[in-house]
């Protein structure tokens, strides 16, 4: 058979949607919504294979209007434009119903097209997307639709889906499988919260398998899935929200000081072969989150850094682990980076004003200057090296940007500096 499993295993009620028990449980708002027939414009957001497009379908099907479906990567302005040339046509008697998929690539102008049919009931729009609506919908789209997210399949329940999967496949092969204890879990832990990927997991897995002797069922081992799984369940698109949340998770977790979930998420970014942003964000996390509490970590992370970017992969998750690891164990302070964004603060704000004389680098004066001479004080000719004297600007003379964080070498040099300054 030509069609993928995955769309013939595709749900065809309510009922039979793998997980997301917050939109279809009973008394859920979107089951109630659907079940009473009256469609309003809705955006379907969340990850691949969790269920959007089928939902569309079934909505579809219990309406009585001319469903429509676009992809928004492969639809022009032409093809909506044709959309629209049906409504109140014979054609479409009850109404339209425009499945868009992928609305993030859509324009803006092709966004605004549908605006007054959509406003009006002669469209009913259902989009969905796997980025956030509210950074790539048209603020007027959004404004017309109710937005419902759909998360990531569980591992639980992918179960049924998977054993669905392999039942239909056997129903159209007319051959049993023996199933080896452990695959359908396997599968199911590895297909990354996506049932379209489980799907094809379990197909791959069949195909992959030895054609079974006479009178005998065919084998599907837990050895041929884990071949199959290899790489399948990467989930990092560069340019979309999975990618910024990887990282953010990875910064994260070093900040937390959790070194296993770091290595975790290190780990996922290398299998993609993203080193640069590896490398990136561990020597951002050492500066911003360790900073000086352990001020050596600094050239520590660099150099880490560095004989990553030089070896390349995979030798490079050796340095990067240690490098991970120890950001994760160290102190944490981030005085360093209040300190500058508050002072980043006041810059903005124009609290700026003019150097003070005695900083500036020129030794002579205009005839003008109310004072002669520069009046700077050289702090060595002072005891310990310090002196007191003015340095910030006179509108912000009083500011103090800088407060020691509780770690033993911040206190340390508070202590020194209380010693000295009193």
């Amino acid at each position: 058979m030509s069609t993928p499993l995955a769309d013939r295993i595709r749900p065809k009620n309510l009922n039979e949607i793998a997980g997301q028990r917050h939109l279809f449980s009973e008394g859920a708002v979107l089951r109630n919504i659907i079940e009473s027939g009256n469609i309003p414009n809705l955006i379907f957001y969340g990850p691949s294979g969790t269920g959007k497009t089928t939902v569309a379908r079934i909505i579809a099907a219990s309406t009585n209007k001319r469903l429509h479906i676009l992809n928004g990567t492969s639809a022009s302005l032409s093809d909506v434009k044709d959309v629209i040339s049906e409504i109140n046509t014979i054609a479409a008697p009850n109404g339209l119903l425009l499945y868009l998929d992928e609305i993030q690539y859509f324009n803006k102008k092709q966004q605004q097209s549908l605006l007054q049919y959509i406003e009006n009931g002669d469209i009913t729009l259902i989009a969905s997307t796997t980025e956030n609506p509210y950074f790539y919908i048209y603020s007027a789209v959004l404004s017309r639709s109710t937005v419902f997210e759909f998360k990531s399949i569980s591992q639980e329940d992918a179960v049924p889906g998977i054993e669905r999967a392999f039942s239909i496949m056997s129903e159209d092969s007319g051959e049993e499988y023996d199933i080896e204890d452990g695959v359908i879990e396997y599968i199911a832990s590895s297909c990354g919260g996506d049932m379209r990927k489980a799907a094809n997991i379990a197909e791959l897995s069949v195909l992959g398998s030895e054609r079974a002797k006479e009178n005998e069922k065919r084998a599907v081992t837990l050895d041929t899935v884990k071949q199959v799984c290899t790489r399948t369940a990467m989930h990092y698109d560069r340019q979309g929200d999975e990618y910024y949340d990887m990282l953010s998770a990875y910064q994260k977790s070093m900040r937390g000081s959790d070194a296993d979930a770091a290595l975790h998420y290190l780990a996922r970014i290398l299998e993609a072969g993203d080193l640069i942003s590896a490398t990136r964000r561990l020597m951002v996390c050492a500066c911003e989150d360790v900073g000086l509490a352990y001020p050596m970590i600094i050239p520590i992370v660099k150099s880490a850094c560095d004989i990553a970017m030089q070896v390349g992969l995979p030798e490079a998750r050796i340095p990067l682990a240690d490098a991970v690891i120890l950001v994760c164990n160290s102190p944490k302070s981030n005085s360093g980076e209040a300190a500058i964004d508050a002072a980043l603060s006041d810059v903005r704000a124009g609290l700026a004003g003019p150097v003070p004389r005695h900083l500036q680098n020129k030794h002579f004066d205009g005839e003008d200057a109310a004072v002669k001479g520069q009046h700077y004080k050289y702090p060595h000719d002072a005891p310990n090296h310090w002196l007191k004297q003015q340095y910030l600007p006179d509108s912000v003379k009083d500011r103090q940007y800088y407060f020691y964080g509780d770690n033993k070498t911040e206190q340390a040099a508070k202590e020194y500096w209380a010693k000295i300054k009193k």
